[in-house]
């Protein structure tokens, strides 16, 4: 027979033998520990209680695009792709998906191959041969072999830690989503907190304006005696204090910008001419979808890494518990080999061993049994930290949903409050043209029909902030990973 026919026959030897292995077990294999049988029941009401917006079922992601800002919907798009801390969810997602991969290969055999070469010298040594020669004193040794190891997962502790690292893997997933979520409602209220401080910028500077012309023309007047000492330093007065406001507003409007660029991954200041521009206060649209209760627990990322992490936690108590068990092994060799370097082309005299080997530690002083507990207490508080995020989600959407509706209300208050206050700004520069009031009462008119409009650019972009914080109490604002 051939060499080569020789060395195929004994890997068909090894690869039949544990065939054979396996086939007898595996009908004895059992997989200990408890079977995930989902999330604990919480009780959930059939609908916000606090909910005045339709109940179909909200878009998960791009909820930006509602507020019909092209600019705010670059920032995001951009922030998602360059974010760092976004970028370190990525990374740990991956790093769970290598760990599931590894997880998967130590469920298959390990084999390697080897190649040996010794040099020994030994003490002279007599009679050692039957003919009562001399053994050599010299010794070389050269092998090459091939060799495979097999355990065999016989109470399931290897398919718990699959199990237990696919859910890990499925939770990394739903922390990526949670910090998209995370991100996307924080440059939408970062970018909505910059147009609304523009807004009041604008207004401000409005009533820098309107302040000055008052105090020159009461300066005129006084020197016409027409106006007193009192009228004048009251107009000064008023016009210091609204130019107080200017460096605040414009510490604001620096520390927005500077925050949407390190959120986009960029320097504080790179974003200072592109955002330099005023543009109008983002508003929500008139129906908001929030979907129930129930849609909730599907979208809320942190809910879904809560359950995942529970099925991880639940499948490692079945890992703990198939240690306390026997372990087998199968081991298979070949090899071929001797003391002259030539004997490697020896291909009919080879070495062939198959052989499995069983290891029990039944002696380990409570070990594994406190593994065993310690696997078990991890997951009953991974039930409580699930319950806790159910809770907290649905306090969450109540609370937004509560801010969100009574900030419409306010909103629409404040905007015939400014209708009012133009018209009377209006009616009394008519009057003072006509000569039958004066400028002190139309300066008074200005004053209150800018203030009002500044209330209602504060509520504008409260009340966008609220959208948002809706949408982020919803879950929403994830994309699905891609798998690698």
């Amino acid at each position: 027979m051939r060499p080569w026919l020789r060395i195929k026959g004994v890997f068909v030897y090894l690869r039949a033998f544990f065939s054979f292995v396996l086939g007898g077990l595996a009908a004895g294999c059992a997989t200990v520990g408890p079977d995930y049988a989902g999330p604990p029941a919480t009780p959930l009401p059939a609908a916000f209680t606090r909910a005045g917006e339709p109940p179909e079922a909200p878009r998960v992601a791009a909820w930006w695009n509602q507020l019909g800002d092209p600019t705010l919907a670059s920032l995001v798009e951009r922030a998602f792709a360059a974010n760092p801390s976004l970028a370190a969810a990525q990374a740990r997602l991956l790093h769970v998906r290598d760990m599931s991969r590894t997880e998967r290969a130590n469920q298959m055999p390990r084999g390697g191959a080897d190649l040996f070469y010794a040099h020994a010298r030994l003490p002279s040594m007599s009679g050692g041969a039957e003919d009562g020669s001399q053994l050599p004193s010299r010794l070389d040794l050269y092998n090459v072999g091939f060799d495979a190891t097999w355990e065999i997962d016989l109470f399931g502790g290897q398919r718990r830690a699959v199990e237990a690292a696919g859910a890990s893997v499925q939770a990394a997933e739903a922390n990526l989503a949670d910090a998209q979520v995370s991100l996307a409602a924080e440059v939408a209220q970062l970018y909505v907190d910059l147009r609304g401080c523009q807004r009041r910028e604008a207004l401000n500077d409005d009533a820098i304006a309107r302040q000055q012309r008052g105090l020159d023309l009461a300066r005129r007047r006084r020197e016409a005696g027409t106006a007193s000492d009192l009228d004048l330093a009251r107009l000064q007065g008023q016009l210091e204090a609204t130019r107080a406001d200017t460096g605040q507003l414009a510490a604001e409007l620096d520390g927005y910008r500077n925050a949407l660029a390190v959120l986009l991954g960029l320097p504080p200041g790179t974003l200072d001419d592109e955002l330099a521009k005023p543009a109008p206060i983002p508003l929500p649209p008139t129906a908001v979808a929030v979907g129930d209760p129930t849609a909730l627990l599907k979208n809320r990322p942190d809910i879904r890494a809560a359950e995942r992490t529970l099925a991880a936690r639940t499948a490692q108590i079945g890992q703990a518990q198939a240690a306390r068990f026997p372990r087998l092994t199968l081991m298979g060799l070949i090899g071929i080999g001797g003391s002259h370097l030539s004997d490697l082309a020896h291909l009919d005299d080879f070495t062939a061993l198959a052989a499995p080997r069983l290891r029990w530690n039944f002696l380990d002083f409570g070990r594994n049994a406190a593994n065993v507990d310690k696997a078990e207490d991890m997951r009953n508080e991974a039930v409580s930290h699930y319950r806790a995020a159910v809770l907290a989600a649905l306090r969450d959407a109540e609370d937004a949903l509560a801010r969100f509706r009574q900030r419409r209300v306010t909103v629409a208050t404040l905007a015939r409050a400014v209708e009012a206050a133009r018209r009377a700004a209006d009616l009394t520069r008519e009057r003072e043209r006509a000569g039958t009031t004066t400028m002190m009462d139309l300066l008074d008119a200005e004053r209150t029909r800018i203030s009002t409009e500044q209330r209602l650019a504060s509520a504008e972009t409260a009340l966008t902030g609220d959208f948002v914080s809706l949408q982020k109490a919803l879950g929403l604002g994830w994309a699905e990973s891609p798998r690698h």
